[in-house]
């Protein structure tokens, strides 16, 4: 595509670690071009969703609005996740940047939960329960309706760090990816943007109110939530029929803000969460040895 000019920069996830409040950031950032859309997805092609961007020319119209920005980046959560996104993104882009933030998986499997209830993507509201049907789940069975990503359902093997994060280190080598942990980043967001905006070889001298992006949320009405991802067909051919698009989109947005309340979740169970991370520590402790950093601390009951 003419006057386009190609991303050099990937946030690829985790999800619910961040990524979210990142992509603000980077995008208000005066040498930062960050796409247009969040969760483009053109990248790992064995996994699937509707909404995902394989299109050639529709994913670079995405930067087409890039100018003379001396990175160019988008962020895609599963990018992490998926086992052919590394070399995917090296064999179109070689000198790139990636980003991933990561969490106590713990505590990601239990949000990302919370994010899917919310979505609609996940109808197991008990979350032990949810973990519990994921091989079920694996065979095609006991799946919610129209789940956006079935392979988000699957919450132990999305919280496999060190598989994952190895890919991209032996894709990119170690200097140019940057890993950035989930309680640095909420604990001094500042420094850690910072250390962000040098790694990215742009300049520190950036004013703006860093504030959280993507907090825990849940519908106020499920029956209303519901209508809106799986709408009567006769209702939606009636609304293409006589609403345009963009009035459309704009009512849909405002009515998913009305029924779309902010809090904090309930503690997970404390069984559970002891149980969790015992059966993460061998996972916690070889991300560790990759890393060169010790998470151990995420085994340990807090």
């Amino acid at each position: 595509m003419e006057n386009t000019r190609n991303p050099n920069l990937f946030i690829v996830g985790a999800p619910k670690c961040g990524t979210t409040s990142m992509y603000d950031y980077l995008k208000h950032h005066q040498e930062i071009f960050m796409s247009e859309r969040k969760e483009l997805h053109f990248f790992g092609t064995d996994l699937y969703a509707p909404h995902f961007v394989r299109d050639t020319e529709k994913y670079l119209s995405y930067f087409k609005n890039a100018g003379d920005k001396k990175r160019i980046g988008e962020g895609s959560t599963w990018y992490l996740y998926s086992k052919l996104a590394a070399n995917e993104i090296k064999n179109y882009y070689p000198n790139t940047k990636i980003i991933i933030m990561l969490r106590n998986p713990v505590d990601m499997m239990y949000s990302l939960h919370n994010q899917r209830l919310y979505n609609g993507n996940e109808d197991i509201a008990d979350f032990e329960a949810a973990l519990e049907a994921e091989e079920d789940r694996k065979k095609g069975v006991r799946l919610p309706k129209n789940p956006y990503l079935i392979e988000g359902l699957y919450y132990r093997e999305v919280a496999k760090f060190a598989q994952q994060v190895r890919r991209y280190i032996d894709a990119f080598g170690k200097e140019n990816v940057r890993i950035i942990i989930f309680d640095d980043f909420k604990v001094n967001t500042a420094k850690v943007f910072k250390e962000t905006l040098r790694f990215l070889d742009v300049t520190t001298d950036f004013d703006y109110q860093l504030r959280t992006s993507n907090p825990n949320k849940r519908a106020r009405s499920q029956f209303m939530r519901n209508i809106l991802n799986n709408p009567p067909q006769t209702a939606l051919q009636f609304v293409k029929k006589f609403i345009p698009q963009s009035i459309r989109h704009a009512l849909r947005e405002k009515v998913v803000r009305l029924n779309t309340i902010s809090e904090s979740r309930p503690p997970m169970n404390p069984k559970l969460r002891s149980r969790l991370q015992t059966e993460f520590k061998p996972e916690i402790e070889e991300l560790s040895k990759l890393l060169g950093r010790d998470l151990t601390d995420w085994c340990k009951n807090e």
